[in-house]
């Protein structure tokens, strides 16, 4: 294992690898995190990439090499980034998400849980593997799939289950599959609140 550097200060539990040696070779197996990373039991993350400050990861989370991902990301248990994929701040993953190589995620994006993402438009080709490209603050819905290259817009909003096969513009609502425009997210209301609902 490569000796990462974690700055202080830090908890990991014992049960966690930080610093993996992964199988391919890298230019690069140094890595580094930011202060007040919480990195929870059976978490894996390897060596070679770049982390910032307070990430937190849930149990049993991957986390590949050649990265490159800002401050503030929580990922939740059972998720995966491979490798090479570029990550923005405020990012939040949560259960049972694939983040697939080569993938761009901006700022204060949200992955519900189930999220998958490709990136190989002809399956097993190593040449023209690229993930897609969610833009700042857009919101995943829970066990949508999105396919290689697409853009998801920003503050753009795509329904549960919808499976995204071309670009979404920016604040648009999408659902379905293939997946198509309803509506913008300003057309989004709250006439109530939830509890209110329930009362």
């Amino acid at each position: 294992m490569s000796e990462p550097q974690l700055a202080a200060p830090f908890q990991v539990d014992r049960r966690a690898v930080v610093g993996e040696m992964p199988g391919r070779k890298i230019s690069d197996p140094s890595l580094t995190i930011g202060a007040h990373a919480i990195i929870r039991s059976f978490s894996v993350i390897y060596a070679g990439s770049r982390i910032g400050a307070h990430l937190e990861t849930g149990h049993g989370v991957v986390i590949r090499e050649e990265n490159r991902i800002g401050d503030e990301f929580s990922i939740w248990n059972h998720s995966t980034v491979d490798y090479g994929c570029v990550i923005g701040s405020r990012v939040r993953v949560h259960t049972g998400v694939y983040i697939a190589q080569f993938t761009v995620i901006e700022d204060d994006v949200f992955l519900a849980p189930g999220v998958m993402i490709a990136n190989d438009r002809h399956p097993i080709c190593r040449d023209c593997m690229r993930g897609p490209t969610i833009r700042r603050g857009a919101r995943v819905g829970i066990n949508a799939t999105l396919l290689p290259e697409v853009v998801v817009g920003e503050a753009a909003l795509v329904g549960a289950g919808a499976v995204v096969t071309r670009d979404v513009p920016a604040r648009a609502v999408v659902v379905g599959n293939p997946a198509r425009v309803i509506g913008s997210v300003d057309q989004l209301t709250h006439s109530r609140s939830y509890l209110e609902r329930i009362a």
